[in-house]
């Protein structure tokens, strides 16, 4: 058995996994070439599309670690913010936008850092509430529906931020 501190020889799941697809590439290259082409052209559009977006993941994580101390969220976020926690994490998750694999990396430092189970499910389950299309919900469905839904939403999200919390169990802190 290793310890902490022992590094592991050979190659890690993220070299071996490129090995493997170059690998395929290379076989299919060398049975159909064309199909090979088709395949590194795709594979080129959809890195130009992923690129910037990893990129800006980058950034936020990089604001994140210099913005916000490990003790705010631990104070705002963890075990012991009570109601404000829940407050905290509702709108956090009302005013977020963008994709949710942009948000994981952000949730997972949140995690690391002490923020609770709970508030990170809320978090992710708040994103449904689109500030952005209320005057669109409202336009074709009107004013009391997108009432109704949003509050849902947000009721829901406390419940599915307890259920989680009480299933997957507390984050480890530092």
């Amino acid at each position: 058995m290793t310890g902490p501190a022992e590094k592991k020889k050979g190659l890690g799941s993220g070299p071996k996994f490129f090995l493997a697809m170059l690998a395929i590439y290379g076989v299919t290259g060398a049975i159909k070439p064309e199909l090979a082409g088709r395949a590194l052209v795709e594979f080129g559009q959809m890195a130009g599309k992923i690129i910037p977006i990893l990129g800006l993941v980058f950034v936020m994580l990089f604001l994140i670690n210099l913005l916000l101390d490990p003790a705010w969220i631990r104070r705002h976020l963890g075990r012991d913010s009570g109601w404000q926690g829940w407050l905290y994490a509702v709108v956090g998750g009302i005013f977020v936008s963008g994709p949710p694999y942009m948000l994981y990396p952000m949730l997972s430092e949140f995690r690391r850092h002490g923020a609770r189970q709970a508030f990170l499910a809320v978090i992710l389950y708040n994103r449904n509430v689109k500030i952005p299309f209320i005057p669109v919900l409202i336009y074709y469905f009107g004013l009391r529906y997108t009432v109704i839904l949003s509050l849902y939403i947000i009721l829901f999200s406390l419940a599915n931020g307890w259920l989680v919390e009480r299933l997957v169990g507390s984050p480890r802190t530092k």
